[in-house]
């Protein structure tokens, strides 16, 4: 096929001849070097040369760090083949091929108990690979280029437990990863079934990805199938969203193509829990507690923590302050979360509670229970604010 592009200004022509002029070493060394692969970086920094050269030469050394070049013969391990809920499934009506994402059969806290963070980004890196090279192939099988993946994020199961920070940290860290060595992609990200919770994830993510990827995410409402339609042709869409397409013995989940997930059982965790780095730490003398003031300014947030403890046990509750009456000297709280006693110096704890009112929550670490003993504790806590446009777009 031709590497020519058309539909750019003169101005535009003439960067992409000294952009290809500039990085002659680089292509010297890459699989695919056309200008289409150029007009990638040149795009995702506005045809600014310095900016998409640096870009480039950076990917480069992401390219030699993860091995890029020799990816395709790599196999993630049986952990990861089972529980990662994803997959690549058909295409859409302009020939790109569709990635999906499950989120009600993501475990990710499983997955980190089992396998490494690397290993994780490892295998979606390892997909976006195996995307591009049928984006290739397509592109010989139509006659025209397809570089570009379409996206389809089923939200439906999205829960508390899904907002685990480890696991979101991982997230993050994959669009980070996706944005600087994947420019230009994406073609669309189309949510369907995305709950009232959807808002809090979304943004915290959203400071992750480019404005020009935030305009691609497409939220679909009650009626996401015949929508889902106009993207992909039924032929290409499981009946599981929508369309005719099923497994070859019949089943309408495609199971062969989409990982659907689940909770990942225990047999596989290389290691009690995920160490994490706590912002606060404090110590609760015997016979006393702490009370950790948090402000919910509007209803929708969400309130997460995460604690350890050192010295025994520790009790932990969650409390919202009532207003104060006029013979009242103090404000009386009411019980949101009943506390109890966690073993957090043998297993870290992380728990989240989404605020349905305005007010100040207290997170209260007991130890009155203890006369003899004081707990030192280490603590994070988060308020999620809901990402205000993407919950304009969801029809509830």
């Amino acid at each position: 096929m031709s590497g020519q592009v058309g539909d750019l200004s003169p101005s535009q022509e003439r960067a992409l001849a000294q952009f290809r002029e500039n990085v002659q070493d680089i292509l010297a060394v890459l699989p695919s070097t056309d200008d289409y692969f150029l007009l990638r970086w040149l795009r995702a920094r506005s045809f600014d040369l310095k900016k998409s050269e640096a870009m480039l030469r950076k990917h480069m050394k992401f390219r030699k760090q993860q091995d890029l070049d020799n990816i395709l013969a790599w196999q993630p391990s049986e952990v990861v083949r089972l529980y990662e809920p994803s997959g690549f499934c058909g295409h859409d009506r302009e020939g790109s091929p569709v990635w999906y994402h499950i989120i009600r059969g993501l475990d990710l806290k499983g997955l980190l108990l089992s396998v490494s963070k690397q290993e994780l980004l490892r295998f979606n890196f390892w997909s976006l690979e195996l995307l591009l090279r049928d984006c290739e192939q397509q592109s010989q099988k139509l006659g025209k280029k397809v570089e570009k993946i379409s996206t389809v994020f089923d939200f439906e199961g999205l829960s508390l437990r899904h907002l685990w920070k480890p696991g979101v940290e991982l997230v993050q860290e994959f669009f980070s990863a996706l944005e600087a060595n994947y420019p230009e992609i994406l073609k669309n990200l189309i949510v369907v079934k995305a709950p009232k919770l959807f808002p809090v994830a979304f943004n915290l993510i959203k400071p992750y990805i480019t404005e020009e990827t935030r305009r691609k995410v497409l939220i679909l409402g009650g009626n996401w199938k015949q929508e889902l339609l106009k993207f992909i042709s039924p032929d290409q869409l499981p009946v599981e969203f929508g369309g005719t397409m099923t497994d070859p013995d019949g089943n309408p989940k495609c199971l062969t193509k989409i990982n659907y997930g689940g909770d990942v059982p225990q047999h596989y965790f290389l290691r009690n829990h995920v160490r994490v780095q706590y912002d606060h730490q404090a110590t609760v003398g015997r016979g006393s507690s702490l009370q950790v003031d948090n402000e919910i300014l509007f209803p929708g947030c969400v309130l997460r923590w995460q604690f350890g403890s050192d010295g025994g046990d520790i009790g932990f509750g969650v409390f919202l302050k009532t207003k104060m009456g006029e013979r009242q000297r103090a404000a009386e709280m009411t019980e949101v979360l009943a506390s109890q006693r966690y073993n957090a110096h043998m297993v870290p704890e992380d728990g989240s509670l989404t605020c349905t009112e305005a007010g100040v929550y207290v997170l209260r670490f007991d130890n009155t229970y203890s006369l003899i003993h004081p707990k030192h504790i280490s603590y994070t806590v988060e308020v999620l604010l809901p990402d205000q446009t993407s919950l304009e777009k969801i029809e509830f």
